[in-house]
C-alpha cells in the first residue's frame, strides 16, 4: 500500500513563501508522475504542478508559473513544492498525488492519479 504524506502547509501573508513536501513510502518506483493539486472551498480540485521521476520533466498551471517550483529527490522518494509570491487566491488544501508512469499533457487530470495524500492546508492572508 503506497502512502503519501504531505507537510509544510501553514498561514502566511501575501507575498510570502511556503515549501510543501510529499514523502512516498514504503517502496520505490522508478518511473512515476508526482503531482500537486489544490482545492479551495466550493471549488473543484485543480492541478498545480507535476514532475516525472525519470527525467525531471515538469508541468505547471498557468496561475502558478514563475511563482511555484516542483522538485524531487528520488533517493528519498520526496517531492517538494516551493511556493513564492503567494497570493490570497492560493489559499486551499494542497494534495500530493502519484501514479506509475508519465502522464505527460494529462498531468492535471486528477482522476488519472491513484494515490493521494491527506492534504495540507495553505492559507494566504492579504
Amino acid at each position: 500500500q503506497v502512502q503519501l504524506v504531505e507537510s509544510g502547509g501553514g498561514s502566511v501573508q501575501a507575498g510570502g513563501s511556503l515549501r510543501l513536501s510529499c514523502a512516498w513510502s514504503p517502496y520505490s518506483i522508478s518511473a512515476k508522475t508526482m503531482g500537486w493539486f489544490r482545492q479551495a472551498p466550493g471549488k473543484e480540485r485543480e492541478g498545480v504542478a507535476a514532475i516525472y521521476s525519470i527525467d525531471g520533466s515538469t508541468y505547471y498551471a498557468d496561475s502558478v508559473k514563475a511563482r511555484f517550483t516542483i522538485s524531487q529527490d528520488n533517493t528519498n522518494n520526496t517531492v517538494w513544492l516551493q511556493m513564492n509570491s503567494l497570493k490570497p487566491e492560493d489559499t486551499a488544501m494542497y494534495y500530493c498525488a502519484a501514479r506509475i508512469g508519465w502522464l505527460g499533457d494529462f498531468w492535471y487530470r486528477n482522476f488519472a492519479y491513484n494515490n493521494w495524500g491527506q492534504g495540507t492546508q495553505v492559507t494566504v492572508s492579504s
